[in-house]
């Protein structure tokens, strides 16, 4: 099986921006594929000391501080920015980076993170409304050749003749990253904007119905499949023995077998055979979702157990 594997932090839990670098040139000097980072204001627990990193502030250091892997979000909120604003930011980070950035964004869900920062929560319906506008703004002001302008309106936002500045370095525009459990509407966005779809911390049977109503969702709008990668986000906790697994579980505050139903838990053996069951659903591209942002050596133990036997 060929799966790449990247690594998938929170800092809203707690780190600083050179806690997240530490995190992210491990991941470069380890040969993981990329670098991702939530995109939150509040942590799931504890305190959060010492206060939250802006996804996009940390993103620009990132891009001048690491020089091989790709970098994102995993996912940016669309509530957080406007549209305009976030492609000029997505468009800079790629020309800081040298062409390495790709965009996953989404419609927010932590209305507790909202509320805490003066920020508007609105209905469901209307997030959705918001994400596929931000979505059509996005790829329409990237795709605008120079020299032209950028006109849109719809319900929530209005353009007029926008230059469409910044350009990003990749051609194309920044690869677009668009997931969630969701099975109707998230698809079809998937299928109209993105290059990437991800099925986000899911168990083997929800990812497989999350990827056939992407590609049913591509079938629709005369997509072909194979264009769209499948990927997929997993909580991990690598252990060479049961007592190294539930110490690593236990550290995130999490149970190694409640874990094993939507993460990637175990030895390296199983945790390459669960992988191989997500290759065989499509998967080409792995996030990992690491909670202890501390734990290196946990970094090192799957680049040297795990990654190896994905390219054979």
């Amino acid at each position: 099986m060929s799966v790449s594997l990247r690594i998938f932090v929170e800092p809203q839990q707690g780190a600083t921006y050179d806690d997240i670098l530490v995190v992210a040139t491990a991941t470069e000097a380890l040969g993981f594929d990329g670098f991702f980072r939530s995109d939150h204001f509040i942590g799931w627990n504890g305190d959060g000391h010492p206060g939250p990193t802006d996804a996009w502030t940390t993103l620009a250091g990132l891009a001048r501080d690491t020089r091989r892997i790709r970098l994102g979000t995993l996912v940016t909120s669309a509530t957080f920015r406007l549209p305009g604003l976030l492609s000029i930011q997505a468009a800079g980070v790629d020309q800081m980076s040298g062409g390495r950035l790709e965009l996953g964004i989404g419609t927010g869900w932590v209305d507790v993170e909202h509320t805490a920062y003066g920020i508007p929560f609105p209905p469901l319906r209307e997030r959705f409304e918001r994400l596929e506008e931000q979505l059509a703004i996005i790829t329409g002001l990237w795709a605008t050749p120079p020299g032209s302008t950028f006109s849109y309106s719809a319900r929530h936002y209005r353009l007029v003749d926008s230059p469409a500045l910044t350009k990003p370095v990749q051609s194309g525009g920044v690869p677009i990253i668009v997931g969630g459990v969701g099975r109707n509407r998230t698809p079809a966005l998937a299928a109209r904007y993105a290059a990437e779809f991800n099925a986000p911390l899911q168990s083997i049977e929800d990812t497989a119905a999350l990827y056939a109503a992407a590609r049913s969702a591509c079938e629709r709008v005369g997509r072909s499949a194979p264009e769209l990668t499948l990927s997929a986000a997993q909580t991990i906790c690598l252990g060479k023995d049961d007592a190294t697994t539930r110490r690593r579980a236990e550290a995130i505050g999490r149970d190694p077998d409640e874990l094993r139903h939507h993460g990637l838990v175990g030895s390296p053996a199983e945790i390459v055979d669960k992988i191989g069951t997500l290759a065989a659903l499509g998967t080409t591209r792995l996030y990992l979702q690491v909670l202890d942002m501390s734990d290196l050596d946990h970094l090192a133990d799957i680049a040297d157990t795990v990654a190896p036997q994905l390219s054979r």
